[in-house]
Formats: structure tokens, C-alpha cells, sequence
């Protein structure tokens, strides 16, 4: 009988507490309709919803850029009131009797790699609240994940009242948990209009709407602006956000023809709240994290993930819809129809392909990766480059360039070791996985979600190349910042408790020098041999 080998999965994979036909990720107009759909057609389903956030989450800016404007006192209850209350096809789920699971995210998906392409089953997806986490498998998969806030950083930013604007609209619009009273929004495209016209509706006092673009107050946004009263800032940029503990006003200059700066040109705008809406990004971080293979595609929004004309991605039996697909489209009618072909696959058949379902039409607007280069841009010649573009770890633009170590790392003295993104460049493509592992930028509690497309773009600005051209910084699981006694919750086998060491083939690495010598993996099993272990 041939010796057990320790570190190998077999027996340690992890039990999923049930097993679902389909599994839908995300509850916006995408996943419901999806959803609701694969329930009509006579399928049992689980969707799975985040919201609401904890607000000890919302302080840690996940999922979304929520700036410490959250009513810390609203309780759960409330917050769950307020998600049903916001969209009536959740009650509608509810009574097709659709699994619907709201304050539950979704921190991984793991697929078999030597599962039958034909099958891929079954899927299994790891779930979490704010008590515990488990384990549930699927057969076919909807990732419906919608899209985050693209941030942009000046001085200032990281005080408490800076939020991204899909936060916002989440705090205005389902949670009625705004804190602020008078806004600043950054950016006059449709994400700017939809903010504006909801905080309008609630009472809040509008500052005024700032854009690079100097021609923005004549076209339809910048009227539907003024049919507002909204006191409009063309061809300007923040130059500083101010306050002590949280903001009371942002100072805004003026920029020239060439993006810079106009001397004397400053001017301060009252405001306790700053709204990023230069744009929004895909959330693609399930979808990567699960190796889906993905395609830079600026019109609809970044990375995005490859599909065919179902809606399938290059992981079979897992679909995408919504904004994580490409910005744009109706997601209503999108879900429907990604839902019958889905169905239809697996029902047994070939999968029926929706000729309709056509890719999302160009957002470039509101894209934002062109946007953020520009903005990008004309913030380094308002503010330069000490300016914090990771919080999480207080990470620089300069810091980033250089390729500065973290501070609580000694840098090294030798000149064979001075580099910088200009001589990383010159060595080949920038990569920023190998930039975050130099600097930390992106390793902090957020994941990346504030300074990700900064440093995306900080590093084509450096090497002058072309939006996409470097590569996506990849995902791991979680992709949500789960504490530990979470992830814990849910019990190991014994095998994977025991031997987990030696996953790492590091089968001494918690021992003390003066402890006996262990017995080699490739000789677990066998019986010691004279002098072995003395």
C-alpha cells in the first residue's frame, strides 16, 4: 500500500452546506431581472445580495467608496427595511420563491480546472455576513456584480466627507443615510446629473459641479445642471480638500489651455461633502479572481470580462450581465435573455443563442479610464506628486514613481539598487502587481478599490502608453476583507488542519532551531529507519 501523500487536496476540500441550480451574484436591475426570469422558467434559484453593508464595512470603503458618510446609527433592520423598500422586484423574488439572501456577499468562486467543459459542475461559492462563512455549490452561475467608484486623490481626500459617487447614490438613494447637507461633485457627465438630481430630491444643497472640461455648461448635462441651480466650474479642478476633522471646503483653481494651473485663479467653495463622479469601473474582481479571461475595452467602461453571445464567460457554466460586463445597455432586458440561455444549457440542450443580445453601446463619457488620464494629469500640475493615492497605506504618487519602499522598510544604500518606473519601464512592460508587491499600494483593507485605477494609470502616464497597456493588477480571494474569525468559522477537515503546513513545502518553518528534525513528506507513511530523527 503506497504511503498517503500529505499535501495533496485529496479529502480536504471544502463541504458546501447546500447546492443550488443556479446561483445569481448581485441584486441591481441585471440580477433581479435575471433572477426572476430563471424562476419563472421553473428553476430553483439563490440570490445573493451584499447590501446592506455593515457599517463597520462601509467605514473600510467596501464595496463601495462611502467616505464615512453613513448614519452610523441606522440599525440592521432598518438598513434591510430600506434595501426591500428600494426595489419592489425583491418582494417579487421573494414570492416566486427565489432563495434571496440579502447582507450575504460573495468573497470567492472556485471552479474544478479538470471538470468536463461540457458540464463544469459544480461551481462552488464562498458566502459570508457579519457572523459566519460557508460554502454553497451551483450548477450555472450569474455574476451580476454592477460597477464601483473610480477615485481620483488630492490633498485632502482622505478626510471623512470624500466619497465615490456610486457610494453616494447608495447612501442617498436605498440606505436614506446621507450624513451631509451641501455637496461638491466632481465630474458634469450622467454620473454627476444622477447624483445631483437625488440629492436635489432630498433636500441637500448642491455646492456646485466641478469639470476639466471647459465646455460642459453648454451641452445637455450642464442644462439639466443649471435647471437645477447649480453653480457650474468649467475648465476647473480641485486643488485642496479642507478641514480639520472632516471637510468644510474644497479650494478649486482654474486650469489653462495646456491643463496647468492659472496663478491667483483660486477660489473656496463651502461644501461637507465631496462626490467623485468622474466615473465608474466595472466590477470585475469575482469574474478575475475565478480566471475568466478578460479584455480591455475603454467604451464600455475598463477591463471587462470576454463573452460570447450568451453571455458566458471563458469559464464555463458562469455568466456575466449588468455593468460588470460593459457599462451600458438595458440591464432589465439583458438579464432576461442571458437567463433563457442559460436555462436552456442547462436543461440538457445546447445552449440557445439570444441573437439579440447585442454588447452594451459605448459609454465613453462616462467610462472613465480616458477621463481619469486627463483628470489624472491636470491634478499632478495642480497638486504634484506628494499626494496619497493608496490611504490604506499611505502610499504616495511620488512613492509609487520611485519605487519607494514602505517607510518601515530600510531602503537599501546601494546604488545597484536605485530604480525607479522610468528604468522598471526601459526593462520591459510596467506590471502593477510587481509595483504593488515594491511600494504596498493596494494592499490595504480596501483591496485596492480606491487607488487601483490610479495606479493604472499613474504607470501608462510614465510609460506613455495607451489606456489597457498595462496589465490589469490581478484579484485573489476573498475579495472581500472577511476578518479572520470569520473565514474560520467554517471547519477544516482534519487532514487539511494537520498537514496544511506542508501545502507550503516549508515543513519546518514553525519549528525552533533545536527541535527534532521532522519526517520527510516523501517518506510519511514508512517506517523510520535507524539513526533517523536523533
Amino acid at each position: 500500500m503506497s504511503p498517503r501523500d500529505l499535501a495533496s487536496i485529496e479529502g480536504k476540500a471544502p463541504v458546501p452546506s447546500a447546492h443550488v441550480p443556479v446561483m445569481v451574484i448581485g441584486a441591481g436591475a441585471a440580477g433581479l431581472s435575471a433572477a426572476i426570469e430563471t424562476a419563472q422558467l421553473g428553476i430553483a434559484v439563490m440570490l445573493v445580495e451584499e447590501q446592506p453593508v455593515s457599517t463597520g464595512t462601509m467605514g473600510l470603503d467596501v464595496p463601495l467608496f462611502f467616505g464615512q458618510r453613513m448614519a452610523a446609527s441606522r440599525s440592521n433592520a432598518h438598513m434591510m427595511q430600506q434595501i426591500l423598500e428600494s426595489d419592489p422586484r425583491i418582494a417579487e423574488a421573494y414570492e416566486l420563491g427565489i432563495d434571496v439572501q440579502l447582507g450575504v456577499c460573495a468573497w470567492a468562486v472556485f471552479a474544478n480546472p479538470a471538470a468536463d467543459a461540457a458540464t463544469a459542475v459544480p461551481l462552488l461559492v464562498g458566502l459570508a455576513d457579519d457572523h459566519r462563512s460557508w460554502f454553497v455549490s451551483c450548477d450555472r452561475l450569474i455574476v451580476a456584480a454592477g460597477a464601483r467608484d473610480l477615485c481620483l486623490g488630492f490633498p485632502g481626500w482622505e478626510k471623512p466627507g470624500v466619497l465615490g459617487v456610486q457610494g453616494a447614490l447608495q447612501l442617498i438613494e436605498r440606505y436614506d443615510a446621507f450624513t451631509g447637507s451641501k455637496l461638491l461633485v466632481l465630474g458634469a457627465g450622467a454620473l454627476g446629473v444622477r447624483v445631483a438630481e437625488r440629492a436635489a430630491a432630498k433636500g441637500l444643497s448642491l455646492a456646485g459641479v466641478v469639470d476639466i472640461d471647459t465646455a460642459f455648461a453648454g451641452t445637455e448635462h450642464g442644462r439639466r445642471f443649471q435647471e437645477l441651480g447649480v453653480p457650474l466650474y468649467a475648465g476647473h479642478i480641485i486643488q485642496e480638500a479642507r478641514g480639520t476633522t472632516e471637510v468644510n471646503s474644497a479650494v478649486l483653481a482654474a486650469l489653462d489651455a495646456a491643463g496647468r494651473p492659472i496663478d491667483g485663479s483660486q477660489k473656496t467653495v463651502a461644501c461637507d461633502s465631496i462626490v467623485l463622479a468622474i466615473g465608474a469601473v466595472p466590477n470585475i474582481e469575482l469574474l478575475d479572481s475565478l480566471n475568466c479571461q478578460l479584455e480591455f475595452a475603454a467604451a464600455k467602461g475598463g477591463w471587462v470580462p470576454r463573452l460570447d453571445a450568451n453571455r458566458t464567460t471563458s469559464v464555463k457554466a458562469v455568466y456575466a450581465v449588468g455593468d460588470c460586463a460593459g457599462l451600458g445597455g438595458d440591464a432589465v432586458d439583458e438579464g432576461k435573455r442571458v437567463a433563457r440561455a442559460m436555462v436552456a444549457s442547462l436543461e440538457g440542450g445546447a445552449a440557445v443563442s439570444e441573437p439579440e443580445l447585442m454588447a452594451p453601446p459605448s459609454v465613453t463619457e462616462d467610462s472613465g479610464v480616458a477621463r481619469l488620464r486627463a483628470w489624472m494629469r491636470a491634478q499632478i500640475q495642480v497638486s504634484g506628486l506628494d499626494v496619497l493615492v493608496c490611504q490604506c497605506e499611505e502610499v504616495t504618487r511620488r512613492e509609487i514613481v520611485e519605487l519607494r519602499a514602505p517607510r518601515y522598510v530600510p531602503s537599501p544604500k546601494s546604488s545597484k539598487c536605485a530604480r525607479d518606473l522610468h528604468t522598471l519601464a526601459a526593462d520591459g512592460p510596467l506590471n502593477q502587481d510587481q509595483v504593488k508587491r515594491l511600494t504596498r499600494a493596494g494592499m490595504g483593507p480596501c483591496q485596492g478599490r480606491r487607488c487601483r485605477e490610479q495606479v493604472q494609470a499613474l504607470l501608462e502616464q510614465v510609460a506613455d502608453c495607451a489606456p489597457g497597456a498595462v496589465p490589469l493588477a490581478r484579484y485573489r480571494p476573498p475579495v472581500r476583507p472577511l476578518p479572520l474569525n470569520i473565514l474560520a468559522a467554517d471547519s477544516e477537515p482534519a487532514l487539511l488542519r494537520d498537514h496544511w503546513v506542508a501545502w507550503f513545502n516549508i515543513s519546518t518553518q514553525w519549528l525552533a532551531h533545536w527541535e527534532p528534525k521532522p519526517v520527510p513528506l516523501a517518506d510519511a507513511g514508512r517506517a523510520p529507519q535507524p539513526g533517523e530523527g536523533e
